[in-house]
């Protein structure tokens, strides 16, 4: 009798059809017998020689009978691989549901376990994927209370663990699994080296290999630690999965990055660093923004402030302040927006007189960006104002500023870019093309360093609304040609 590793889907009376599973099913275009015969070949890939599936079974599989381990993992990589997305377990409708489910998968359970295995999971999906060529996306974005609402149990206090705190002794440090110190002095060194990497490269250059160390450090939180061990482990899992959510929001992965987003706030929780979950839901608002859903990102701010205001540096509170003038600003709200900026501005000046070093993560917050962040918001507030001239007069002092503090920080390349596009779209709103073309090419030159698709689409924007406005002038011409030639395919995501 074929083993099918069938198991967990209750009597027939209690079964109903896996909808999810057969809807994706139905899309893959695959036959039973097809689908039975892929999953055998990659069971003996696996070494699981004792797994033979038939027809029937798939059948019994969309009938609502849930297989056991490794059939959903091997269902998971095959949808993955047939659509070029991560297709995730849970995807398929073949993990138990949470309760109180979001649809986008947002609200995942509080607690550490879940979140390691989740981060496991999807690293894996996710570098499956990147080792065969596919963009990772997922299908959907969570937006508007579907992400607010679950966000906000980042405030409530974790329940207290079933087992006592394991303390650390010498044997256990000789233990198989057991980490030195010296090993987690590696393992977070590396992780501000992929940090320094992304700020020079873009996201499109090392992402794989952030991914990959999420995925180890995943391996070291499922076995046996010291609970300051364990929470050092969870610090580094949420700045690789912070990282590679920025990442993959930089080469324009959305769904894939929130949902690396979210993992990470649920890690930052375990690690009980507070600032570190404020960092990452600024990075969502960011996210929202730029998708043109400033209400929710002005929400996600908040509730950054909110969950920090008593443990933050004032970097990291200056950040927050300008990421929430970013929102007022593209909501329309300039009086909010100016006390936003000014308030960023005032929390910045007392960085220096800070106690204790800032962590690594917030040390980009230089003045160079609070002044190219000020000046985004302004020049957001121009175009939302109706291309206000006097808004892009606010903005030009302030990223011209920050244009010249970037010009002589070689780590911060893309920053670089971004701020000569801004300064080109300034220009325009300004009504002077013939110094907009120039700015615009310099940021093309900086591009051709830089692996970061969110940088060549905003040149291209740039350049889309200069030759809308001044197609005619020879300058706009020369840029135009320019782009052909100097501008960066796509960057691939790896």
């Amino acid at each position: 009798m074929p083993v099918g590793g069938n198991g967990g889907g209750g009597t027939n009376a209690d079964k109903r059809p896996n909808e999810l599973l057969g809807s994706w099913f139905v899309r893959s275009g695959w036959s039973k017998g097809e689908l039975a015969r892929q999953v055998n070949r990659r069971a003996r890939q696996l070494g699981a020689g004792h797994i033979s599936t038939d027809t029937s079974r798939v059948r019994r599989w969309l009938d609502g009978e849930n297989p056991r381990e490794p059939i959903p993992r091997i269902l998971s990589e095959l949808f993955s691989e047939r659509f070029g997305c991560v297709v995730s377990i849970e995807d398929l409708g073949l993990r138990a549901a949470r309760q109180s489910p979001s649809a986008t998968g947002v609200d995942l359970p509080w607690t550490g376990p879940q979140a390691v295995a989740l981060l496991s999971e999807f690293s894996r999906s996710d570098l499956m994927l990147a080792r065969r060529g596919f963009l990772g996306t997922s299908l959907a974005l969570a937006a508007g209370p579907s992400l607010v609402e679950p966000l906000q149990r980042w405030l409530v206090p974790a329940p207290a663990s079933p087992l006592p705190p394991q303390p650390e002794t010498v044997a256990d440090s000789r233990r198989p699994g057991r980490l030195s110190k010296p090993e987690l002095d590696l393992l977070e060194s590396t992780t501000q080296m992929f940090r320094q990497w992304d700020a020079q490269c873009g996201g499109g250059l090392r992402r794989k290999a952030v991914v990959g160390q999420l995925h180890e450090v995943t391996d070291l939180l499922q076995e046996p630690q010291p609970e300051g061990t364990g929470r050092r482990l969870f610090k580094v899992a949420a700045e690789l999965a912070e990282l590679a959510g920025w990442m993959s929001y930089d080469v324009g992965l959305q769904p894939t990055a929130q949902k690396y987003f979210v993992l990470a706030l649920h890690a930052a929780k375990e690690a009980g660093d507070k600032p570190l979950g404020s960092y990452v839901l600024s990075n969502m608002s960011r996210q929202m923004i730029h998708l043109g859903r400033p209400d929710d990102a002005l929400e996600l701010i908040h509730l950054a402030q909110y969950g920090s205001r008593d443990c933050a540096s004032p970097r990291t509170q200056a950040m927050l302040y300008a990421m929430e003038a970013r929102a007022y600003a593209n909501m329309g709200q300039p009086g909010k927006c100016k006390r936003a900026v000014r308030m960023a501005e005032d929390t910045f000046a007392d960085a220096d007189e800070w106690d204790e070093p800032d962590p690594d993560w917030i040390r980009f917050f230089s003045e160079a960006e609070l002044f190219a962040e000020n000046s985004h918001s302004y020049r957001d507030l121009a175009y939302v104002a109706g291309r206000s001239p006097t808004y892009a007069s606010l903005a030009q002092p302030l990223m011209e500023r920050a244009v010249e503090l970037f010009a002589e920080d070689h780590e911060h390349q893309r920053s670089y870019a971004l701020n000569l596009i801004g300064m080109a779209t300034v220009h325009l709103l300004r009504r002077e093309p013939e110094q907009s073309t120039q700015y615009a090419s310099d940021a093309m030159r900086v591009a051709r360093k830089v692996r970061s698709e969110r940088v060549n689409t905003r040149i291209r924007k740039t350049v889309d609304t200069a030759v809308r406005d001044f197609g005619d002038l020879t300058a706009v011409v020369d840029l135009t040609e320019q782009l052909a030639v100097d501008l960066p395919e796509a960057a691939e995501a790896v």
